[in-house]
């Protein structure tokens, strides 16, 4: 009964941990969207280089999530995780020091590698926190914390503080500074990672896992290139949401204060969503809750692209945050399924990494379309064939799963 308690304990304080990590996270994740009217005007800059500056972190992120996956199946989850919450907070802080265009750039990249290599350990240390029948719950529990954090972001951004645009990347910063020491003292390592490591003689003995060896051999090249599919293109859409979804509302002709309280809304929306469909993601057949989750990143879309009114837009955003958020999580509980512990970390950053590709090519592409005069409307209606392309290998790659009866 005391082991029991003892594991019991160990899962809250993990979960609890990267929740907290994960708030973190989410701040960092949207502070630029959210500083981007007051950086564009103080630097001077377009719509087209706005989108360069939005890209600059979420490029970081992508040698972040490999990297920090790797590493992590080598010398833990807990050592990597606290290095990459020290880097996003140091560089955080950093752009509230930028002084031009260049060190603007340099900062966001730099925060985007930090960020990167937080994501994977956190769902690793969450999925690995518990049993089989919870993990679900339990990633979901976890990554609720990220648009929460976003929604944290807003609020700080609305509250008009001395610092101007900059405020939001000083709270950004010292929060994730104070946090680490709680991380080093209080944050168990994964008991499953540990129980590899003794298995094979401790760290100094732990196999050089190639990222070949570990995604492409043994049946695990299909799900690994079904995931990267549906990564990309799930988090194309809502990269382009976190960064763009303010400025396209002031272009639709919403005053700066209800574009914020649609921003909130939007982040509230993805945290039920993380949570509920992290929820039903144990209990329901995934095939059906993908299903339910493409089909309201679609209707979602729309809805932002044709509302006219403030309270439809309210609605609106809170669904385009439920689905494109959750289903996000759903993706990120789904992927640690297809890969052993020794890879696990490795075959979860590489997904996150190539679903980086995506999260950088939206905020591009959208300030290339806005610049062209697309509009608000055609933006988010041309955003509906790639999350069809994502949610069809998301189902094909379920398919395969339930067809050769493999089980969590």
């Amino acid at each position: 009964m005391n082991t029991v308690g003892k594991e019991s304990r160990r899962t809250y304080t993990t979960v609890g941990l990267c929740f907290v990590v994960a708030l973190l996270e989410g701040m960092d994740l949207q502070s630029a969207g959210i500083a981007a009217p007051g950086m564009a005007a103080e630097f001077g800059l377009n719509s087209t280089v706005m989108g360069a500056v939005f890209s600059a972190s979420i490029l970081g992120l992508l040698p972040g999530a490999l990297g920090g996956g790797w590493l992590a199946d080598r010398v833990g989850r807990k050592r990597v995780l606290i290095g990459a919450v020290v880097l996003f907070g140091l560089f955080s802080i950093a752009t509230a020091q930028v002084w031009d265009l260049h060190s603007l750039l340099a900062a966001r990249f730099m925060t985007g590698v930090g960020l990167g290599a937080a994501l994977p350990n956190l769902i690793a240390l969450s999925s690995e926190a518990a049993d089989a029948r919870s993990r679900g719950t339990a990633v979901s529990l976890m990554y609720c914390g990220v648009p929460l954090g976003g929604a944290l972001a807003a609020l700080v951004g609305m509250a008009g503080f001395a610092g101007g645009w900059k405020a939001v990347f000083y709270v950004g910063g010292v929060a994730p500074l104070l946090v680490a020491p709680l991380l080093i003292l209080c944050l168990p390592e994964s008991a499953a990672f540990r129980a590899q490591q003794s298995a094979r003689g401790g760290a100094s003995a732990a196999p050089r896992v190639s990222l070949r060896q570990g995604l492409f051999q043994e049946g695990a090249a299909m799900p690994t290139l079904l995931l990267w599919i549906s990564y990309f293109f799930t988090l194309m859409v809502v990269y382009m949401l976190l960064n763009w979804l303010p400025s396209l509302l002031v272009g639709q002709g919403f005053s700066r204060p209800q574009a914020g309280m649609v921003q909130i809304l939007f982040n509230i929306g993805g945290a039920t969503g993380s949570l509920l469909l992290g929820l039903l993601l144990d209990r329901w057949r995934p095939l059906a809750l993908v299903a339910l989750t493409y089909a309201g990143i679609l209707a979602a879309l729309a809805g932002l692209g044709l509302s006219t009114t403030f309270v439809s837009m309210l609605l609106a955003g809170f669904a385009a945050g439920f689905f494109a958020v959750g289903g996000q999580l759903v993706l990120y509980a789904l992927a640690p399924l297809f890969y052993p512990t020794e890879v696990r970390a490795t075959g979860v950053g590489a997904a996150v990494a190539v679903g980086r590709l995506g999260s950088m090519s939206g905020p591009l592409v959208a300030g290339q379309m806005l610049a062209m005069g697309a509009g608000a409307t055609g933006l988010l209606l041309a955003s509906a064939p790639g999350v069809v392309v994502a949610a069809a290998a998301v189902f094909y790659l379920l398919g395969q799963r339930r067809t050769e009866g493999v089980t969590a």
